[in-house]
């Protein structure tokens, strides 16, 4: 007996899963139906970055919300963790409450912890917390009874952990080498090559690529690089010390509690059994969803389909679908290309907030989204408009981006050449 009706989710939305779903050569051959009336298209969203992508999601979460719809009726979905850095980033600078179901904020992750314990000992060795949190992580071979006599070492002396530890011997004097030695290189690299090295050079990285479940580490700590990219490309001092404040500041705003309307943050994977009124599903491009390492996989196509599935029946009204043309990688931007995933859904369910194209392209020959009117953004700023930054100096404004915290503006520096810069933490003056 195959249970074929579902109660939950609209007409629209159950056609675009049954169709995604028949591309699979190993299925159980059922359709799913509703008696609820085809109710509202699939709205899709083409982004110009992945900023752009997160600040459409928060606009469009603020207007439901107003709207009536409660944030925990919402849900934004996401194939790996590290994807969920410049959503949280977004959320956090709107002061929209957010959850993350079944894991943790991206800042409270092991991984991040460790990595900026580290740099934190760049910045200030006298921090006793961040040295005991990675004296011996990865593992040196620094035990219980050691870290015992360096701090009754350090009492004795009136003096912090690492200064016993540089006075003393042995492994822990090896540990404060190894920062000396990282310290020395990282001084003039620029922050995000700062950072990718700290990670590095600290075993941080290797660990993880050895632990068999450590790839979205990995993913993690590469996001971190990306991080650091963009604030010191945005903000008005861009140095390590700004950065761990910045990331201090995010780390502190602490997830909303039990009871407490919030938005709901979780991959896909996590999203199984649950079902809200809205649903989000971003990054849709190909390499992350489906994701890059499925096409080395036997049947790995079909199990990412699976979970495409999963993701759009968990929508209930209304269900959007988003990608961005361009992705911080590792501190580079790479531009990709839209989820084959889009050719697999009926185009009569679907509702293009902002392509402007042939109904017969394909959606691996997406034209870009038509840009908007340059009298539209609501920065207070315009092109042709003369500024001064107090890092780089006057400059023109030669072009805009993004919605709302996230919203940028290009402008073409007299000295510097021409930059990106986030409105959010930039502070132009005008001239």
């Amino acid at each position: 007996i195959k249970l074929e009706q579902n109660y939950r989710s609209h007409g629209h939305i159950l056609t675009a899963a049954n169709t995604l779903i028949s591309q699979n050569a190993h299925r159980l051959g059922k359709n799913l139906w509703t008696a609820e009336g085809e109710g509202e298209p699939i709205r899709v969203f083409d982004a110009y970055s992945d900023q752009d992508e997160a600040s459409f999601v928060v606009d469009e979460v603020r207007a439901l919300n107003r709207e009536g719809m409660n944030l925990s009726d919402m849900a934004l979905l996401y194939r790996s963790n590290a994807q969920s850095r410049v959503l949280e980033h977004a959320l956090f600078s709107a002061s929209v409450p957010y959850r993350v179901y079944g894991g943790l904020r991206f800042f409270e992750r092991q991984e991040i912890k460790h990595a900026l314990a580290y740099l934190r000992l760049l910045t200030n060795p006298e921090d006793d917390g961040a040295f005991l949190r990675v004296v011996n992580f990865p593992a040196r071979g620094i035990g219980a009874r050691t870290l015992e006599q360096l701090a009754e070492s350090a009492a004795r002396g009136g003096a912090s952990l690492w200064q016993a530890a540089c006075t003393g011997g042995g492994k822990v004097a090896g540990f404060a080498r190894l920062i000396e030695d990282i310290k020395q290189v990282a001084r003039d690299l620029p922050l995000q090559e700062a950072i990718d090295h700290a990670i590095e050079a600290s075993g941080l990285a290797d660990y993880y690529r050895a632990d068999k479940d450590g790839a979205d580490r990995l993913e993690n700590l590469n996001e971190l690089v990306n991080a650091a990219t963009l604030f010191s490309d945005e903000a008005e001092e861009g140095s390590l010390d700004s950065f761990l404040a910045h990331a201090a500041l995010e780390a502190g705003g602490h997830q909303a509690g039990e009871g407490h309307d919030a938005l709901q943050l979780m991959t896909v994977h996590s999203a199984k059994g649950l079902e809200f009124h809205a649903v989000f599903i971003t990054g849709l491009e190909e390499g992350l969803f489906p994701h890059e390492q499925s096409a080395a996989e036997a049947n790995g196509l079909e199990e990412e389909r699976r979970l495409m599935y999963v993701a759009i029946t968990r929508a209930r009204r209304r269900l959007y679908l988003s990608h961005a043309q361009s992705r911080m990688l590792h501190g580079q931007i790479r531009y990709g290309l839209p989820s084959r995933f889009f050719d697999e859904l009926p185009e009569q369910v679907l509702l293009n907030l902002n392509r402007r194209e042939p109904a017969h392209a394909s959606a691996n020959a997406y034209s870009p989204p038509a840009p908007a009117p340059r009298g539209s953004n609501d920065t207070g700023y315009k092109v042709g408009q003369s500024v001064a930054h107090a890092k780089f100096g006057a400059g023109i404004i030669i072009d805009f981006e993004g919605r709302g915290a996230d919203a940028r503006v290009q402008v073409k520096f007299r000295e510097a050449g021409t930059k990106w810069l986030a409105l959010a933490y930039a502070k132009l003056s005008a001239i």
